[in-house]
């Protein structure tokens, strides 16, 4: 029966005559591929394209990642999952849009009251073909996320993309500007950053530096607590803060430390007219030992004895205001 012909699989193979050696032909599949290369090593994985855009953006700025230049890029922070942000509110959604931030989709309430922002909006949004979706109340509710105001609109945009610290100021003295700019040390409250941005907008300021890490970064509710200044007042990462801020008193700049228990009285501020660099602390924890160390002089506000002390939103617009009018003073 095994020999029947006509019953495929069903022949039995000779052995004799078999050669000698063939049984290393299979030796080179049995070894496999070797390692595992990098992800960033591998063509098709998401890491090697954000490697080839790191090079090329190294060498279009004359830099690379292994030292040097503490300007190669700023630092990346996590982002959301898909890579994108919702601006909500009026006031936020039509800056956003004014300051051209690409946009990838609009969210408008089903018969929302139409006033001048929300007809600007729709303007914009069409002629710059952004999707725009007609969707319920309960819906963009979910969408812009638990307690936002979004007043009917919400625009999908984009992670932030940081600048780096020291490209603002290059920047200013390209444009021969006096700088005043502010840094945060330990705040974690993006309504606080929020509020800080609108004041660094309200007078005069060019821009917000913030701590890679144990800081809050631009997310959607300081877009929303900005009131959209987020989109006119750049903000930049830094790996570390207190480096950061010795490298800009190396160009110059004055580093002002903005504590309760500080020894220079705010009114009247010499440094005022000097390029300068504002770091508020957290409400609680105050400027770091480090930071405080590095500061060129550390400002108090008199307040009244009743009260412990300021928010940080509202101490530093405090400060800004009062180093825009000695400024404006010496003009």
């Amino acid at each position: 029966m095994a020999n029947k012909p006509g019953r495929a699989g069903a022949v039995r193979k000779s052995t004799s005559g078999a050669k000698v050696g063939t049984g290393g032909h299979g030796r080179k599949a049995l070894e496999g591929r070797g390692p595992t290369p990098k992800a960033e090593d591998r063509t098709y994985h998401s890491a090697a394209k954000r490697k080839q855009l790191r090079e090329r953006a190294e060498a279009r700025s004359g830099t690379s990642s292994g030292g040097g230049d503490t300007r190669s890029r700023a630092p990346k922070r996590k982002s959301t999952s898909d890579e994108a942000e919702i601006v909500t509110g009026r006031n936020s959604v039509v800056e956003a849009l004014r300051a051209r931030i690409p946009a990838t989709a609009l969210y408008v309430a089903q018969r929302i009251e139409v006033d001048e922002r929300v007809r600007e909006v729709l303007s914009v949004a069409n002629n710059r073909a952004i999707p725009i979706m007609e969707i319920t109340r309960p819906e963009l509710d979910r969408i812009a996320g638990e307690n936002a105001v979004h007043q009917g609109l919400a625009l999908k945009v984009p992670a932030y993309e940081y600048a780096h610290p020291l490209q603002l100021l290059d920047n200013l003295e390209a444009k021969g500007q006096l700088p005043l700019l502010v840094a945060l040390d330990g705040i974690t409250d993006p309504r606080n950053l929020g509020a800080i941005i609108r004041s660094v907008a309200a007078f005069g300021g060019q821009g917000v530096i913030v701590p890679q890490r144990r800081s809050v970064g631009v997310t959607a509710a300081a877009w929303r607590t900005s009131a959209g200044a987020a989109a006119r007042v750049p903000v930049a990462m830094a790996a570390n803060l207190t480096q950061t801020l010795k490298a800009l008193k190396e160009r110059g700049v004055f580093v002002i430390g903005l504590d309760g228990d500080g020894d220079t009285p705010l009114p009247g501020l010499e440094l005022a007219d000097q390029p300068v660099v504002l770091v508020v602390g957290s409400e609680g924890k105050g400027l770091s030992r480090l930071v405080t160390e590095t500061c060129d002089a550390v400002v108090s506000i008199p307040i009244h004895a009743a009260t412990e002390s300021l928010n940080a939103g509202i101490a530093a617009s405090v400060t800004l205001y009062e180093i825009s009018k000695l400024r404006a003073a010496t003009e």
